[in-house]
């Protein structure tokens, strides 16, 4: 059966499975347990614990989880599978990455360092970034791993510009060392990102230092309509330069 715990902190979800896990499970505890996020307009921090009371779930469990997870994977923002269960662990760590928000694994001796981890999970997007009206330009200062919601407050902001303006003169990434994605959902939200705005973007100027930046405006170039160009990472005032400059114009100290 699936149960409830109430000792979880504000802001996490916690339950625990004993014995066999059935569809009514399901129905009954985390059905309603999504459906309240959803009314509430939150995202979810699920605490999940596997106790040696635990024993499997029924075909009909697996289908429903399945259903409820497809259904429901953009309200998660962190998942804490607490097992001593070794199959489970391994079979957990090598699904998280295809996620779209943080999976972790704890022992059962660690149940509360899995319930601190999630209480203590960024609240909203990692990326910082500000519209600079006067120049039209986007600027995103990078600092963590990249989340799907760092790519969702980009959009939100990047469309609001863009509905009442037909593009933007040019977004600047500021970075001193790429920190890679957090999940491969992360990544592919991305993608989706710059698939659905690049065509509205004139130019898009990456200040960072990392030797693998050098490498981005040839590989850019082939996937997006912008023009792009490399800056160091202490060339920031720069990059904005040229980003708001009009196409046929070069601003100095490019690099």
């Amino acid at each position: 059966m699936l149960e409830r715990a109430e000792d979880a902190p504000a802001g996490v979800d916690a339950v625990k499975a004993t014995g066999t896990v059935s569809k009514n499970d399901y129905v009954t505890v985390i059905e309603p347990l999504i459906d309240n996020a959803r009314s509430e307009g939150r995202r979810i921090r699920l605490l999940c614990e596997l106790g040696p009371e635990f024993k499997s779930f029924t075909p009909a469990a697996g289908w429903e989880d399945l259903k409820v997870g497809l259904g429901s994977l953009r309200l998660f923002e962190g998942c804490a599978l607490v097992t001593d269960t070794r199959w489970i662990r391994e079979a957990t760590r090598m699904t998280s990455f295809l996620m779209p928000c943080p999976v972790r694994v704890f022992g059962t001796q660690e149940r509360a360092e899995a319930l601190h981890w999630l209480a203590s999970l960024p609240e909203g997007p990692g990326i910082s970034h500000r519209l600079l009206t006067e120049s039209q330009v986007l600027v995103a200062e990078v600092e963590h791993p990249l989340r799907a919601a760092d790519f969702d407050a980009l959009a939100l902001t990047a469309d609001g510009w863009l509905r009442t303006h037909d593009e933007l003169a040019g977004v600047v990434i500021h970075v001193r060392e790429f920190p890679g994605w957090e999940n491969i959902g992360s990544m592919i939200r991305h993608v989706r990102f710059v698939r659905d705005h690049h065509r509205k973007v004139r130019k898009i100027a990456l200040a960072a230092d990392s030797k693998v930046a050098a490498l981005v405006p040839q590989l850019a170039n082939h996937f997006v309509r912008a023009e792009v160009r490399r800056f160091g990472y202490d060339d920031l005032d720069a990059a904005v330069t040229w980003a708001a400059a009009p196409p046929d114009q070069q601003a100095a100290g490019a690099g």
